[in-house]
């Protein structure tokens, strides 16, 4: 009985263990805190060239399909919507207006997904009635994907 109880409490301990942030969660989050002190550091200094510098050193880092899809996501963004500021955010690809993301592309390699992800913040106001998507699942960079990505980021930079 003892040693049933012993294994009872070790899974029970387990379990509640992987209750909360996964590893990648907390690795994504200790990025952004480094990110948070490098704009710290920077402060006025900080140009559209440091930011931009930083992205293109995230998406060289990914692998693969990832690396294709936020290479092609960046030269989307930076062409139709010049306004809006490369910024890396909890480690990935994102851009922003006056400091406020709009928009991020999320490797699916990071988070061991089975899609990577190209995401809007509320700045991004694609308002669409009552109900409308501010996620999408990106797995192939098609003409046809590249045009709606096109629309929907010069729409959040507007």
């Amino acid at each position: 009985m003892t040693a049933k109880k012993t294994t009872t409490a070790k899974s029970s301990t387990a379990k509640s263990s992987a209750v909360g942030f996964s590893e990648e969660e907390r690795s994504a989050m200790k990025e952004h805190a480094a990110e948070l002190k490098t704009e710290q550091k920077r402060g006025k200094r900080a140009t559209k060239a440091d930011g931009e510098a930083d992205v293109l050193a995230k998406i060289a880092e990914m692998g693969g399909n990832d690396r294709v899809l936020a290479e092609a996501l960046h030269k989307i963004v930076t062409e139709h919507a010049p306004g809006l500021t490369p910024k890396t955010w909890y480690g990935m690809p994102a851009y922003a207006r006056g400091g406020k993301v709009v928009c991020f592309f999320q490797s699916a390699q990071k988070f061991k997904a089975r899609y990577a992800t190209l995401g809007f913040n509320d700045e991004a106001a694609l308002d669409d009635g009552d109900f409308w998507p501010t996620a999408f699942a990106l797995t192939e960079m098609t003409s046809k994907v590249e045009e709606r990505i096109a629309a929907l980021v010069a729409k959040a930079a507007g």
